[in-house]
């Protein structure tokens, strides 16, 4: 043998999941509600995950934890339209508002026994709350705050692609040899996908398993949140928004009133935001507020 021929790199060795991760199969999505309402980020990752499924061949279920009751239950009817060929449903008085505790023990006895490969969350205070207790208990992978998802087929891996350094770069994350790959991703990122009325279903009902004295955490009142009447970028219609360009922060005026007249929301560059002009609350971008609106 040459030196040149010794030198020579090894060829890549190809990946194999572990034969015990193969049994895993499907796709899961967690139905977020609080209070009677279905947070609009599940449906949106509802279609997503409906794409990734046919790409894989395999189903995708919904998984609705709370109250008994049939407010509770058309949470899986309203997956089912969106796209899930099933729902996992958990329900016990435990679950009428979320605490980490219970909820974390339902979710993991789910996936422990029902074995999905993927696992999305929306990236919300409760969804990212719950899918960072859930990946720490199974000792898993999570990349959170996704703003792209997608599959390599050759070893069945989630891409998920991630905003990093302030938004100036991308990343995509595999968890290759982990099982269920997990994933958070930002209201209004994806698209909303067509409802489907004519769409059913089958659901699975679990027991939690759980009693009062076991969860640390109690609820003594509901308060709701202060930020209510605060910018909602996110499920604005219709935005306008100013940067550098504007020269000074009395131009900036300018922008308030365009919005008044249109009913509109005000957004705001990261440079304008930096400098004082406006609240942090009206930066959009991949270091700010995802957006989504009909005008812009």
């Amino acid at each position: 043998m040459s030196e040149a021929e010794a030198k020579k790199p090894a060829g890549k060795k190809k990946f194999e999941l572990d034969d015990r991760l193969k049994a895993y199969k499907g796709i899961w999505v967690f139905i977020e509600h609080e209070r009677g309402v279905l947070h609009p980020v599940s449906l949106e990752l509802l279609g997503e995950a409906r794409k990734l499924a046919d790409k894989l061949g395999v189903e995708v279920a919904g998984v609705v934890m709370g109250v008994g009751g049939e407010k509770t239950r058309s949470f899986c009817n309203e997956a089912f339209h969106y796209g899930a060929d099933l729902c996992y449903l958990m329900e016990d008085p435990l679950l009428t508002d979320y605490r980490n505790e219970p909820f974390t023990k339902g979710m993991t006895d789910l996936v422990n026994k029902y074995q999905p490969e993927i696992l999305l969350l929306g990236a919300t205070t409760l969804g990212r709350d719950l899918a960072g207790s859930v990946a720490t208990t199974l000792q898993t992978g999570l990349t959170a705050d996704c703003t792209e998802l997608n599959v390599d087929l050759e070893v069945r891996s989630l891409l998920a692609t991630r905003p990093t350094f302030g938004g100036s770069l991308l990343c995509t994350i595999q968890t290759l040899n982990y099982r269920p790959q997990m994933a958070t991703v930002r209201p209004r990122v994806m698209p909303m996908p067509d409802i489907d009325k004519s769409r059913t279903g089958r659901i699975v009902e679990e027991k939690l398993g759980m009693v009062e004295s076991a969860i640390i955490t109690k609820v003594l009142e509901f308060i709701p949140d202060e930020m209510q009447d605060k910018p909602q970028l996110p499920f604005a219609d219709i935005i306008v928004s100013g940067g550098r360009g504007m020269k000074k922060p009395e131009n900036f005026k300018l922008i308030w009133d365009l919005a008044t007249v249109l009913g509109a929301e005000v957004g705001a560059t990261r440079p304008v935001v930096q400098a004082g002009w406006v609240e942090l609350d009206r930066q959009v971008g991949q270091s700010g507020k995802t957006v989504r609106p009909k005008l812009y």
